[in-house]
């Protein structure tokens, strides 16, 4: 495929990995600490200690605000998980389920269950979506093996040409059936509705997360190419097996809980790769930790931005991360002359 993900940052440029290490830590725990107390209500430190109060902050914070800084940290980490893998298994960049058509294929799958099954639970729902998004990350792999000249930008490219097929498909069905609203709740990309037993399908991706931990060096293996693999004894179809299905259910946990959060799969572990290369046992940490931290940091902007009002949390990380998104893409072409 494109090219070699082994090639990186030349380890002198890169700074201390210790210090950036407990810098995200330290980070993640100021900005869930402040998550708990940004909000409409008045739930503060003060309410909570507060005997006037009758125990309506305490509610609040147990049933709201902890799952909705829980479900935030969990979908940051676990996306950044999966764009982690796919990048390993296309050995491109640029690539992440909602670059490459795999969100698309989940959202698809989710409206069919809108139209025929109406009153399927939730994780019925995110079942169907993983077996969509499980055949657009096959589709895509096909395609990608398909394409003679697999220039850097080329795949990517491929990837959000054949998600816009599939989600004009997907708008045109939810149009002629009168289901654009319903579609647009369920993709919006927002946590404002998040709350306790609404988001514990996310625990599925964590484990789909330790899942990708334990195998993290056969992904390393399979980033060198199938060839290299093959030579070392791995069963490369197994592992791309593996690899499909935890991208497959992290898309589609997440999209069920709070719809599409685009880039953030591709950025973070770009900005990893910088710190400590492509070892991607020794990034699945960092990237986890990076990924909570920033869209956590997106989640108290699209909250304060328009307070008392909430921007959609996919606005906030979109414009960021194409702006990152685009910023790697001239590195890149910089480094490149």
């Amino acid at each position: 495929m494109a090219t070699p993900l082994v090639e990186s940052t030349p380890t002198q440029a890169r700074p201390s990995r210790t210090w950036v290490g407990v810098l995200i830590s330290a980070g993640l725990v100021v900005l869930m600490v402040t998550s708990l107390f940004i909000g409409v209500s008045d739930v503060t430190p003060a309410s909570l200690l507060s005997a006037d109060d009758g125990g309506r902050a305490g509610f609040l914070l147990v049933v709201s605000r902890i799952p909705r800084t829980v479900a935030v940290v969990l979908v940051g980490a676990s996306l950044g998980i999966a764009g982690l893998i796919m990048q390993m298994m296309v050995r491109n960049r640029f690539v992440e389920p909602s670059t490459t058509g795999v969100t698309e294929f989940a959202t698809l799958g989710m409206l069919g269950t809108i139209i025929l099954t109406p009153g399927m639970p939730v994780m019925g729902k995110a079942a169907v979506a993983a077996a969509f998004g499980l055949f657009g990350t096959w589709l895509f792999l096909q395609v990608v093996k398909a394409i003679p000249v697999r220039q850097l930008v080329l795949v990517p490219l491929v990837g959000i040409m054949l998600g816009g097929v599939v989600g004009a498909i997907t708008s045109f069905i939810a149009y002629r059936l009168d289901l654009l609203q319903s579609l647009g709740q369920w993709s919006q990309g927002s946590f404002a509705s998040i709350m306790a037993e609404r988001y514990e399908y996310l625990w599925l991706a964590a484990v789909m997360v330790v899942i990708a931990w334990v195998a993290a060096d056969r992904f390393s293996v399979i980033g060198m190419g199938e060839d290299f693999a093959t030579n070392l004894g791995l069963n490369y179809r197994r592992v791309m097996a593996i690899g499909m299905i935890v991208i497959a259910v992290i898309t589609a946990c997440v999209l069920v809980t709070a719809g599409i959060v685009p880039f953030l799969g591709l950025v973070v572990p770009n900005v990893v790769s910088l710190i400590i290369g492509d070892n991607v046992r020794r990034a699945i940490p960092w990237v986890a930790g990076l990924g909570a931290v920033f869209i956590v940091a997106c989640d108290i902007l699209a909250r304060v931005l328009r307070f008392p009002y909430e921007i959609p949390l996919s606005v906030i990380v979109g414009v960021i991360g194409a702006a990152v998104f685009l910023w790697l893409l001239l590195r890149r072409r910089s480094r490149a002359h």
